[in-house]
């Protein structure tokens, strides 16, 4: 079997398996020419697209070994193990531990430790040492295929047509001449697998600040477990929070299953948090929700419970006869942030505008650090009385009303198909917009009117007259 696809203008072989191999057939051999010499090949067409959801799946089954694990396509990644190694025993057993498991789920792979990016690139894809000492990559590399250092096939083509056929044969050349002719990228290549040049990994995802794990001989099932396990790593975390004055913000639970699988459950927090029972609870309710897929198949064998944000959290002491308002309130709004999703728990929050249908906006209920009432200033007296029902988009009128003056509050207007008129009325209050917006936001004239039909509502003039060609009415709101 072999899978193609199109690469430029013509249909190439991108894999092929041990049998395909076996045959004669190689990655970017024509697909016509491998149907001319074997007629009853099989054939699948390429799919990049699930080569790295592929990818991506396997790089987070492999946060198992490290947090810090980047991507290397189309097939490969990159583990930087540095300081987790011991956790399996050392490096040996960490590398047989990951190819077993990775052949149990079907793959074929191959690995290489080395202290360089490079050097582990090429070992794994080329080589047959596996564990490099440190500072032996330019020995175990010198034997290796010139496309161990990832250079461009018009490179390698060159330099093969200049006699070099393998990585070792660069190492005593003279450098300028072939920069001149291949470009620098040759000799950073080269330095960085040697070590001379650094390479970062560009992990998929952030290492958490703060991570705790258990793994279990037998496999955990039921949910029940499941949440006994994460109280159990929450007060472990608690205390690695508390030793360093932290509180979490952003929590991450991840099931590693047996068969590869990895569920990840996020939960935030309002105020910073170091409370193991408050954690399981907010757990229960994430693994509660309709959007929840938890299935334990035949069951996890490693619970990692990560802090991924933290905040400065000193000890404080509560009073000894009043409750904690403001803590029991962002409780409740982490709950049902867990169980709802933050888009639907929602607080409003004052916006420093006078505009008055932005004056207030609509944000997450996690966002806001403190639930304690805050001081406001006092009221102005000579500020007018707001509408009880604003609305959220001012409803023009639908005619230009009389007024007893240009700028005056009008006589008679009609609204929504309905004529009223004006009998008792305060105003003008006038609300100047920020002076960064230009003219695309006039001046607004303000009017708290009452009608003979018994309407109160807000009214407002948009645009001054002598400055505005054609000065627009609004109706606001609507008083009780």
């Amino acid at each position: 079997m072999v899978i193609a696809g199109a690469v430029g203008n013509a249909q190439l072989l991108t894999a092929v398996n041990d049998a395909a191999a076996r045959l004669g057939l190689s990655i970017g051999l024509p697909l016509a020419d491998a149907r001319a010499m074997f007629p009853a090949l099989s054939v699948a067409a390429m799919d990049e697209s699930a080569d790295q959801a592929l990818l991506e799946q396997i790089g987070g089954w492999c946060l198992r070994y490290t947090p810090l694990v980047g991507l290397a396509p189309p097939d490969g990644l990159t583990l930087d193990i540095t300081g987790c190694a011991h956790l399996f025993g050392g490096e040996q057993y960490l590398h047989r531990d990951l190819l077993q498991r990775l052949q149990r789920f079907g793959f074929a792979a191959r690995a290489a430790i080395a202290d360089t990016v490079g050097a582990a690139y090429a070992l794994a894809r080329h080589g047959k040492t596996t564990i490099v000492p440190p500072g032996g990559q330019r020995e175990a590399m010198a034997d290796l295929p010139l496309s161990g250092l990832r250079l461009d096939m018009e490179i390698i083509a060159g330099l093969k047509t200049s006699g070099f056929t393998c990585i070792g044969a660069l190492y005593s050349l003279p450098r300028a001449p072939l920069a001149a002719r291949f470009g620098t990228i040759l000799w950073l290549q080269l330095d960085r697998a040697l070590g001379r040049h650094d390479e970062a990994i560009a992990p998929r995802q952030l290492a958490p600040r703060f991570t705790v794990e258990r793994a279990f001989a037998e496999p955990l099932v039921r949910m029940e477990d499941i949440l006994i396990i994460t109280e159990e790593l929450a007060a472990r975390l608690t205390l690695l929070l508390g030793e360093r004055g932290q509180g979490a913000r952003r929590l991450t639970l991840l099931l590693f299953r047996l068969d590869g699988a990895v569920q990840s459950l996020t939960a935030g927090t309002s105020r910073p948090l170091r409370d193991a029972a408050f954690i399981r609870r907010l757990f229960v309710d994430r693994l509660t929700t309709r959007d929840c897929d938890y299935d334990s198949g035949f069951g996890y064998d490693l619970v990692r419970l990560c802090a991924d944000e933290t905040e400065n959290l000193d000890a404080a002491q509560d009073g000894l006869s009043n409750g904690n308002d403001a803590q029991a309130l962002a409780c409740l709004a982490d709950r049902l942030t867990a169980r709802l999703g933050k888009q639907h728990v929602l607080r409003l929050m004052e916006q420093d505008t006078h505009t008055p249908e932005a004056a207030c906006a609509a944000l997450p209920a996690q966002m806001a650090r403190e639930f304690a009432p805050a001081s406001l200033p006092p009221q102005d007296t000579l500020l007018g009385a707001r509408p009880l029902r604003l609305f959220s988009k001012p409803q023009p009128l639908d005619n230009t009303p009389m007024a007893t003056a240009p700028d005056g509050v009008p006589l008679r207007f009609r609204w929504r198909r309905v004529a009223h008129e004006v009998v008792a009325h305060e105003g003008p209050e006038r609300i100047a917009m920020e002076w960064w917006r230009g003219e695309e936001a006039p001046t607004r004239d303000y009017f708290r009117v009452a009608c003979k039909d018994g309407a109160r509502l807000w009214l407002y003039r948009e645009g001054l007259y002598g400055k505005a060609a054609e000065p627009r009415w609004f109706v606001h709101g609507l008083f009780a």
